[in-house]
């Protein structure tokens, strides 16, 4: 009870602001007040919390928070049918109804589209797709690329060669794949170029076969790379682009790449699209409520 309550109740009180009720503990018990959808999530996410302390999960602010986000969605049938994607380190599952849709589009289109803010899980579970069909063998190699676009910042600052300089923008993709199959095995994955980090303006001219391939910040290409992107795709390979279109760092008078994608290919049938909201950020709570303030300001 005091794990599940957490010290001085912090773990109730965390729940109580999430959801804005009032929860009461005496002894075994339990006494929830509030809006009736609400206190539903609160039961659940406890039951939640609970299964994990009985498997020896020491219950963190994140746990906390994961729990509440997986609880709002616990009504949906088709989400608990859901099967997870199991790799090395991690098994990962969807939490909502766009993730759920999101996974779906990877696994059965050769392009998906992911539009929305950061924190809603587009990264990491293209990355967890990824590494599904490698080891799985549908693939030969997976391919990391990112636009080295940043606000105020040129790659001629930075020291090191051209690796070092790409590495530090493809640090979120990195961190997906150390948590799935631990820094070791990446390291010789990537030394072996069977993990390949790509730079966009060096990916003119190739054709990508049998390889998995996903872009970050896509928002951050202009039309003329993202369209060379799309167009490097051969035989038995699959692409994932990623963005946030309320991030876009190119300057004003150019159109984002990923902005034009989706006007000339959302009629392509065989292309999907996944957009996400301020609704399906797993950060930080707050994180949520300040992706709304901007959305509802613009």
């Amino acid at each position: 009870m005091q794990l599940l309550c957490g010290e001085l109740n912090k773990n109730l009180k965390q729940i109580e602001k999430a959801l804005k009720i009032k929860v009461s503990q005496n002894g075994t018990e339990f006494d929830l007040s509030g809006r009736k959808s609400d206190v539903g999530i609160a039961v659940s996410a406890l039951l939640d919390l609970k299964e994990k302390i009985e498997l020896n999960t020491s219950i963190t602010p994140d746990l906390v928070h994961l729990s509440l986000h997986t609880a709002k969605f616990s009504d949906d049938a088709d989400l608990k049918n859901l099967a997870q994607i199991k790799t090395p380190r991690v098994n990962v599952a969807a939490r909502g109804k766009n993730q759920k849709e999101y996974i779906q589009n990877i696994q059965n289109s050769d392009l998906t589209f992911g539009v929305g803010p950061s924190g809603t899980g587009k990264t990491f579970l293209a990355v967890a797709c990824a590494v599904d069909d490698l080891l799985k063998e549908k693939i030969r190699k997976i391919v990391l690329v990112r636009p080295a676009v940043e606000a105020g910042e040129r790659l001629g600052f930075l020291p090191g060669d051209l690796s070092s300089k790409i590495d530090p923008y493809l640090r979120p993709l990195y961190d997906a794949l150390h948590d799935m199959l631990g820094a070791e095995r990446v390291n010789r994955l990537v030394e072996r170029d069977i993990i390949e980090i790509a730079p966009l303006a060096y990916m003119r001219g190739r054709t990508l076969r049998e390889a998995f391939i996903i872009m970050d910040e896509g928002q951050n290409t202009t039309i003329e790379q993202m369209k060379m992107f799309l167009t490097r795709l051969g035989f038995g390979s699959k692409a994932v682009v990623n963005g946030d279109l309320s991030q876009i760092d190119l300057p004003k008078n150019i159109t984002s790449g990923l902005r034009h994608s989706i006007e000339v290919l959302n009629s392509i049938d065989s292309i999907k699209f996944t957009y996400f909201g301020a609704k399906d950020v797993i950060r930080h709570s707050l994180v949520q409520e300040i992706v709304q303030a901007y959305d509802n300001f613009e």
